[in-house]
């Protein structure tokens, strides 16, 4: 049932110039490559893609033509998979605030099946089938978090089944869904994904029915599961109780880690331990919540801890109080934290989750390194654990039990409280002791050094990283504190205007590329791209700044532009 577009390879041996064999390639048959190819010059446009021109770069720089069924050479063992997508696992997905708008568009479900659909926001779909049964659905398609095949097909399953452990529902079955590069990447690493699926489909004892596959630019994987559940028996968001305890079964900090994975600033070791965390089943969560009489829960996967609570609190009428110091947070997270590495998509998630949260009245944020830990609460998280609210009499005893069985980040996190009646509507989100504490795991060596540039620059000068500029670069052997009352006047400008204020980091970034290529300013181009891909920042963003300041500054900024992103932007 897996349905995808087969190509056919002829093998003729009537005449052997019309058949070579690279050592390198598959074999090519030249004159199925002819006919294909006259067809895609006689068009003006590759017949395959016709977004670009034929002959395509692949067939002028590896002597391959993918409209003939030729490939590359595979190289399994070496494909690091969170380098082939923009934003790696639940931060590929749009933004909370942006899927609100769309889904707030759409048509009301008539049907008097449906318990719970896509106008009650809730993790799962519930169908009524009669007065004993009701299907479960939910769907979830994300990049690749790791860099493990495997590893990352057992993650997406983990996460797609989250939605019906969230329910407390059973899986039942589920389909397959995945995009691949398979003109560029070789198809034994797309066996191996699936491969990854189904045995963590079977440690659920849900059966793969099939699939769809789609040959796609970036990686992508996910499974659309079906599950059961007795009418009015699923654990729903929108019913905690003021006086519930807050237990959260999994640690955070899974997006932080494998973003700093993709920018190559974290350790195998620590990507190794949160893929573990990862690709760990909510089943046994699923059964305690509902032995211990659960009142609501919800998954923490993409919008973060915030943009997960504010939901089940705002639909429950409540408030939360989030005690900081005891969430579990990875210890390799907790170092990226506070060195500065993490996405854009916190950033995402904060935009909306904010206006429901703030520091409790006399709580100090505890300076820099407090401050920055505030961040984890808009962390996106890949197949993240449950959120589960239930009576404070229940919740210790559901922790002991979870960690009897080997979940050691299950921890009361919190509890729910009675809204401030300023509010009216409930869901604020009221934080508690602002400073990171409850680590798991190693963190030894997470963070894996960036490399230096030969010059130094004044601190905050160029970028948050102190990175050099050509603009603000000292002098070989000058020390900081040896520069002139005017440099040093110049690198504090510089430092108060990158901060994020009115306007965010991302923003000044974009500003930043479109005044480098304005200026014709090389080195301020090519740092300034650097810090845009750690953050995320799209190559389409950028262009858009690029292009408004060429608009103004003309074709040879257009030409410096272009051959930067040439080498930076691949």
């Amino acid at each position: 049932m897996m349905e995808s577009e087969d190509y056919e390879h002829e093998h003729e041996h009537d005449d052997d110039d019309e058949h070579e064999l690279n050592r390198t390639t598959m074999a090519i048959n030249l004159s199925r490559r002819k006919v294909v190819m006259g067809r895609s010059i006689a068009l003006g446009h590759c017949v395959c893609n016709p977004t670009q021109p034929c002959p395509c770069d692949m067939l002028k720089d590896h002597n391959i033509c993918p409209c003939a069924g030729e490939r590359l050479p595979g190289l399994p063992g070496q494909v690091a998979l969170t380098r082939h997508v923009r934003k790696a696992g639940c931060a590929s997905k749009i933004g909370q605030a942006d899927l609100l708008r769309v889904l707030k568009g759409l048509p009301p479900i008539a049907d008097p099946n449906v318990l719970l659909g896509a106008a009650a926001g809730d993790d799962a779909g519930v169908y009524k089938i009669d007065e004993h049964t009701a299907l479960v659905q939910s769907v979830d398609v994300f990049t690749p978090c790791v860099d493990d095949p495997y590893l990352f097909g057992q993650i997406a399953a983990a996460n797609s089944l989250s939605d019906l452990y969230a329910m407390g529902a059973r899986p039942l079955t589920a389909l397959s869904i995945i995009g691949f590069p398979i003109e560029r990447l070789d198809a034994s690493i797309m066996q191996a994904i699936l491969a990854g699926g189904m045995a963590k489909l079977e440690e659920a004892g849900c059966a793969l029915l099939g699939g769809h596959s789609i040959n796609d630019e970036e990686i992508k994987c996910g499974f659309a599961v079906t599950g059961l559940i007795a009418p009015g028996a699923a654990v729903e968001r929108g019913r905690a109780r003021v006086g519930d305890a807050l237990v959260l079964t999994k640690p955070l900090g899974t997006g932080i880690v494998s973003f700093g994975a993709q920018i190559g600033r974290v350790g195998a070791a620590a990507l190794a331990e949160a893929g573990r965390v990862m690709a760990t089943l909510n089943k046994d969560a699923a059964r305690l919540m509902v032995e211990h009489e659960a009142h609501a829960c919800t998954d923490i996967t993409g919008f973060g801890l915030a943009g997960h609570l504010v939901e089940m609190t705002r639909t429950s009428g409540v408030a939360a109080e989030i005690d900081l110091s005891a969430l579990p947070v990875l210890a390799a997270a907790g170092q990226c934290l506070r060195a500065g590495i993490f996405s854009g998509a916190v950033e995402r998630n904060q935009e909306y989750s904010m206006a429901w949260v703030r520091v409790a009245e006399g709580e100090e944020a505890g300076g820099a390194k407090a401050g920055a830990d505030l961040a984890i609460l808009y962390d996106p998280q890949t197949s993240g654990g449950l959120l589960v609210a239930l009576a404070p009499e229940r919740a210790l005893a559901f922790v002991e039990a979870m960690r009897r069985l080997g979940h050691e980040g299950a921890a009361i996190v919190g509890r729910i409280v009675e809204p401030d009646p300023a509010r009216g509507e409930g869901g604020e989100l009221i934080v508690i002791h602002p400073e990171l504490k409850n680590f798991i795991g190693e963190s030894e060596d997470a963070i894996v050094a960036e490399e230096k540039s030969e010059k130094t620059s004044p601190a905050g000068v160029g970028s948050e990283k102190g990175e050099p500029a050509c603009c603000a670069a000292m002098p070989s052997g000058v020390e900081a504190e040896d520069l002139l009352e005017s440099e040093a006047l110049f690198a504090g400008f510089m430092k108060e205007a990158n901060r994020p204020g009115l306007i965010d980091a991302r923003a000044k970034k974009l500003i930043a590329i479109a005044l480098a290529v304005a200026m014709r300013c090389e080195p301020c181009l090519r740092l300034h791209l650097k810090a845009a891909i750690a953050m995320g920042v799209t190559k389409a963003e950028m262009d858009e700044a690029a292009w408004l300041a060429i608009g103004f500054a003309g074709a040879p900024c257009m030409m410096l532009y272009k051959q930067v992103c040439a080498e930076l932007c691949r």
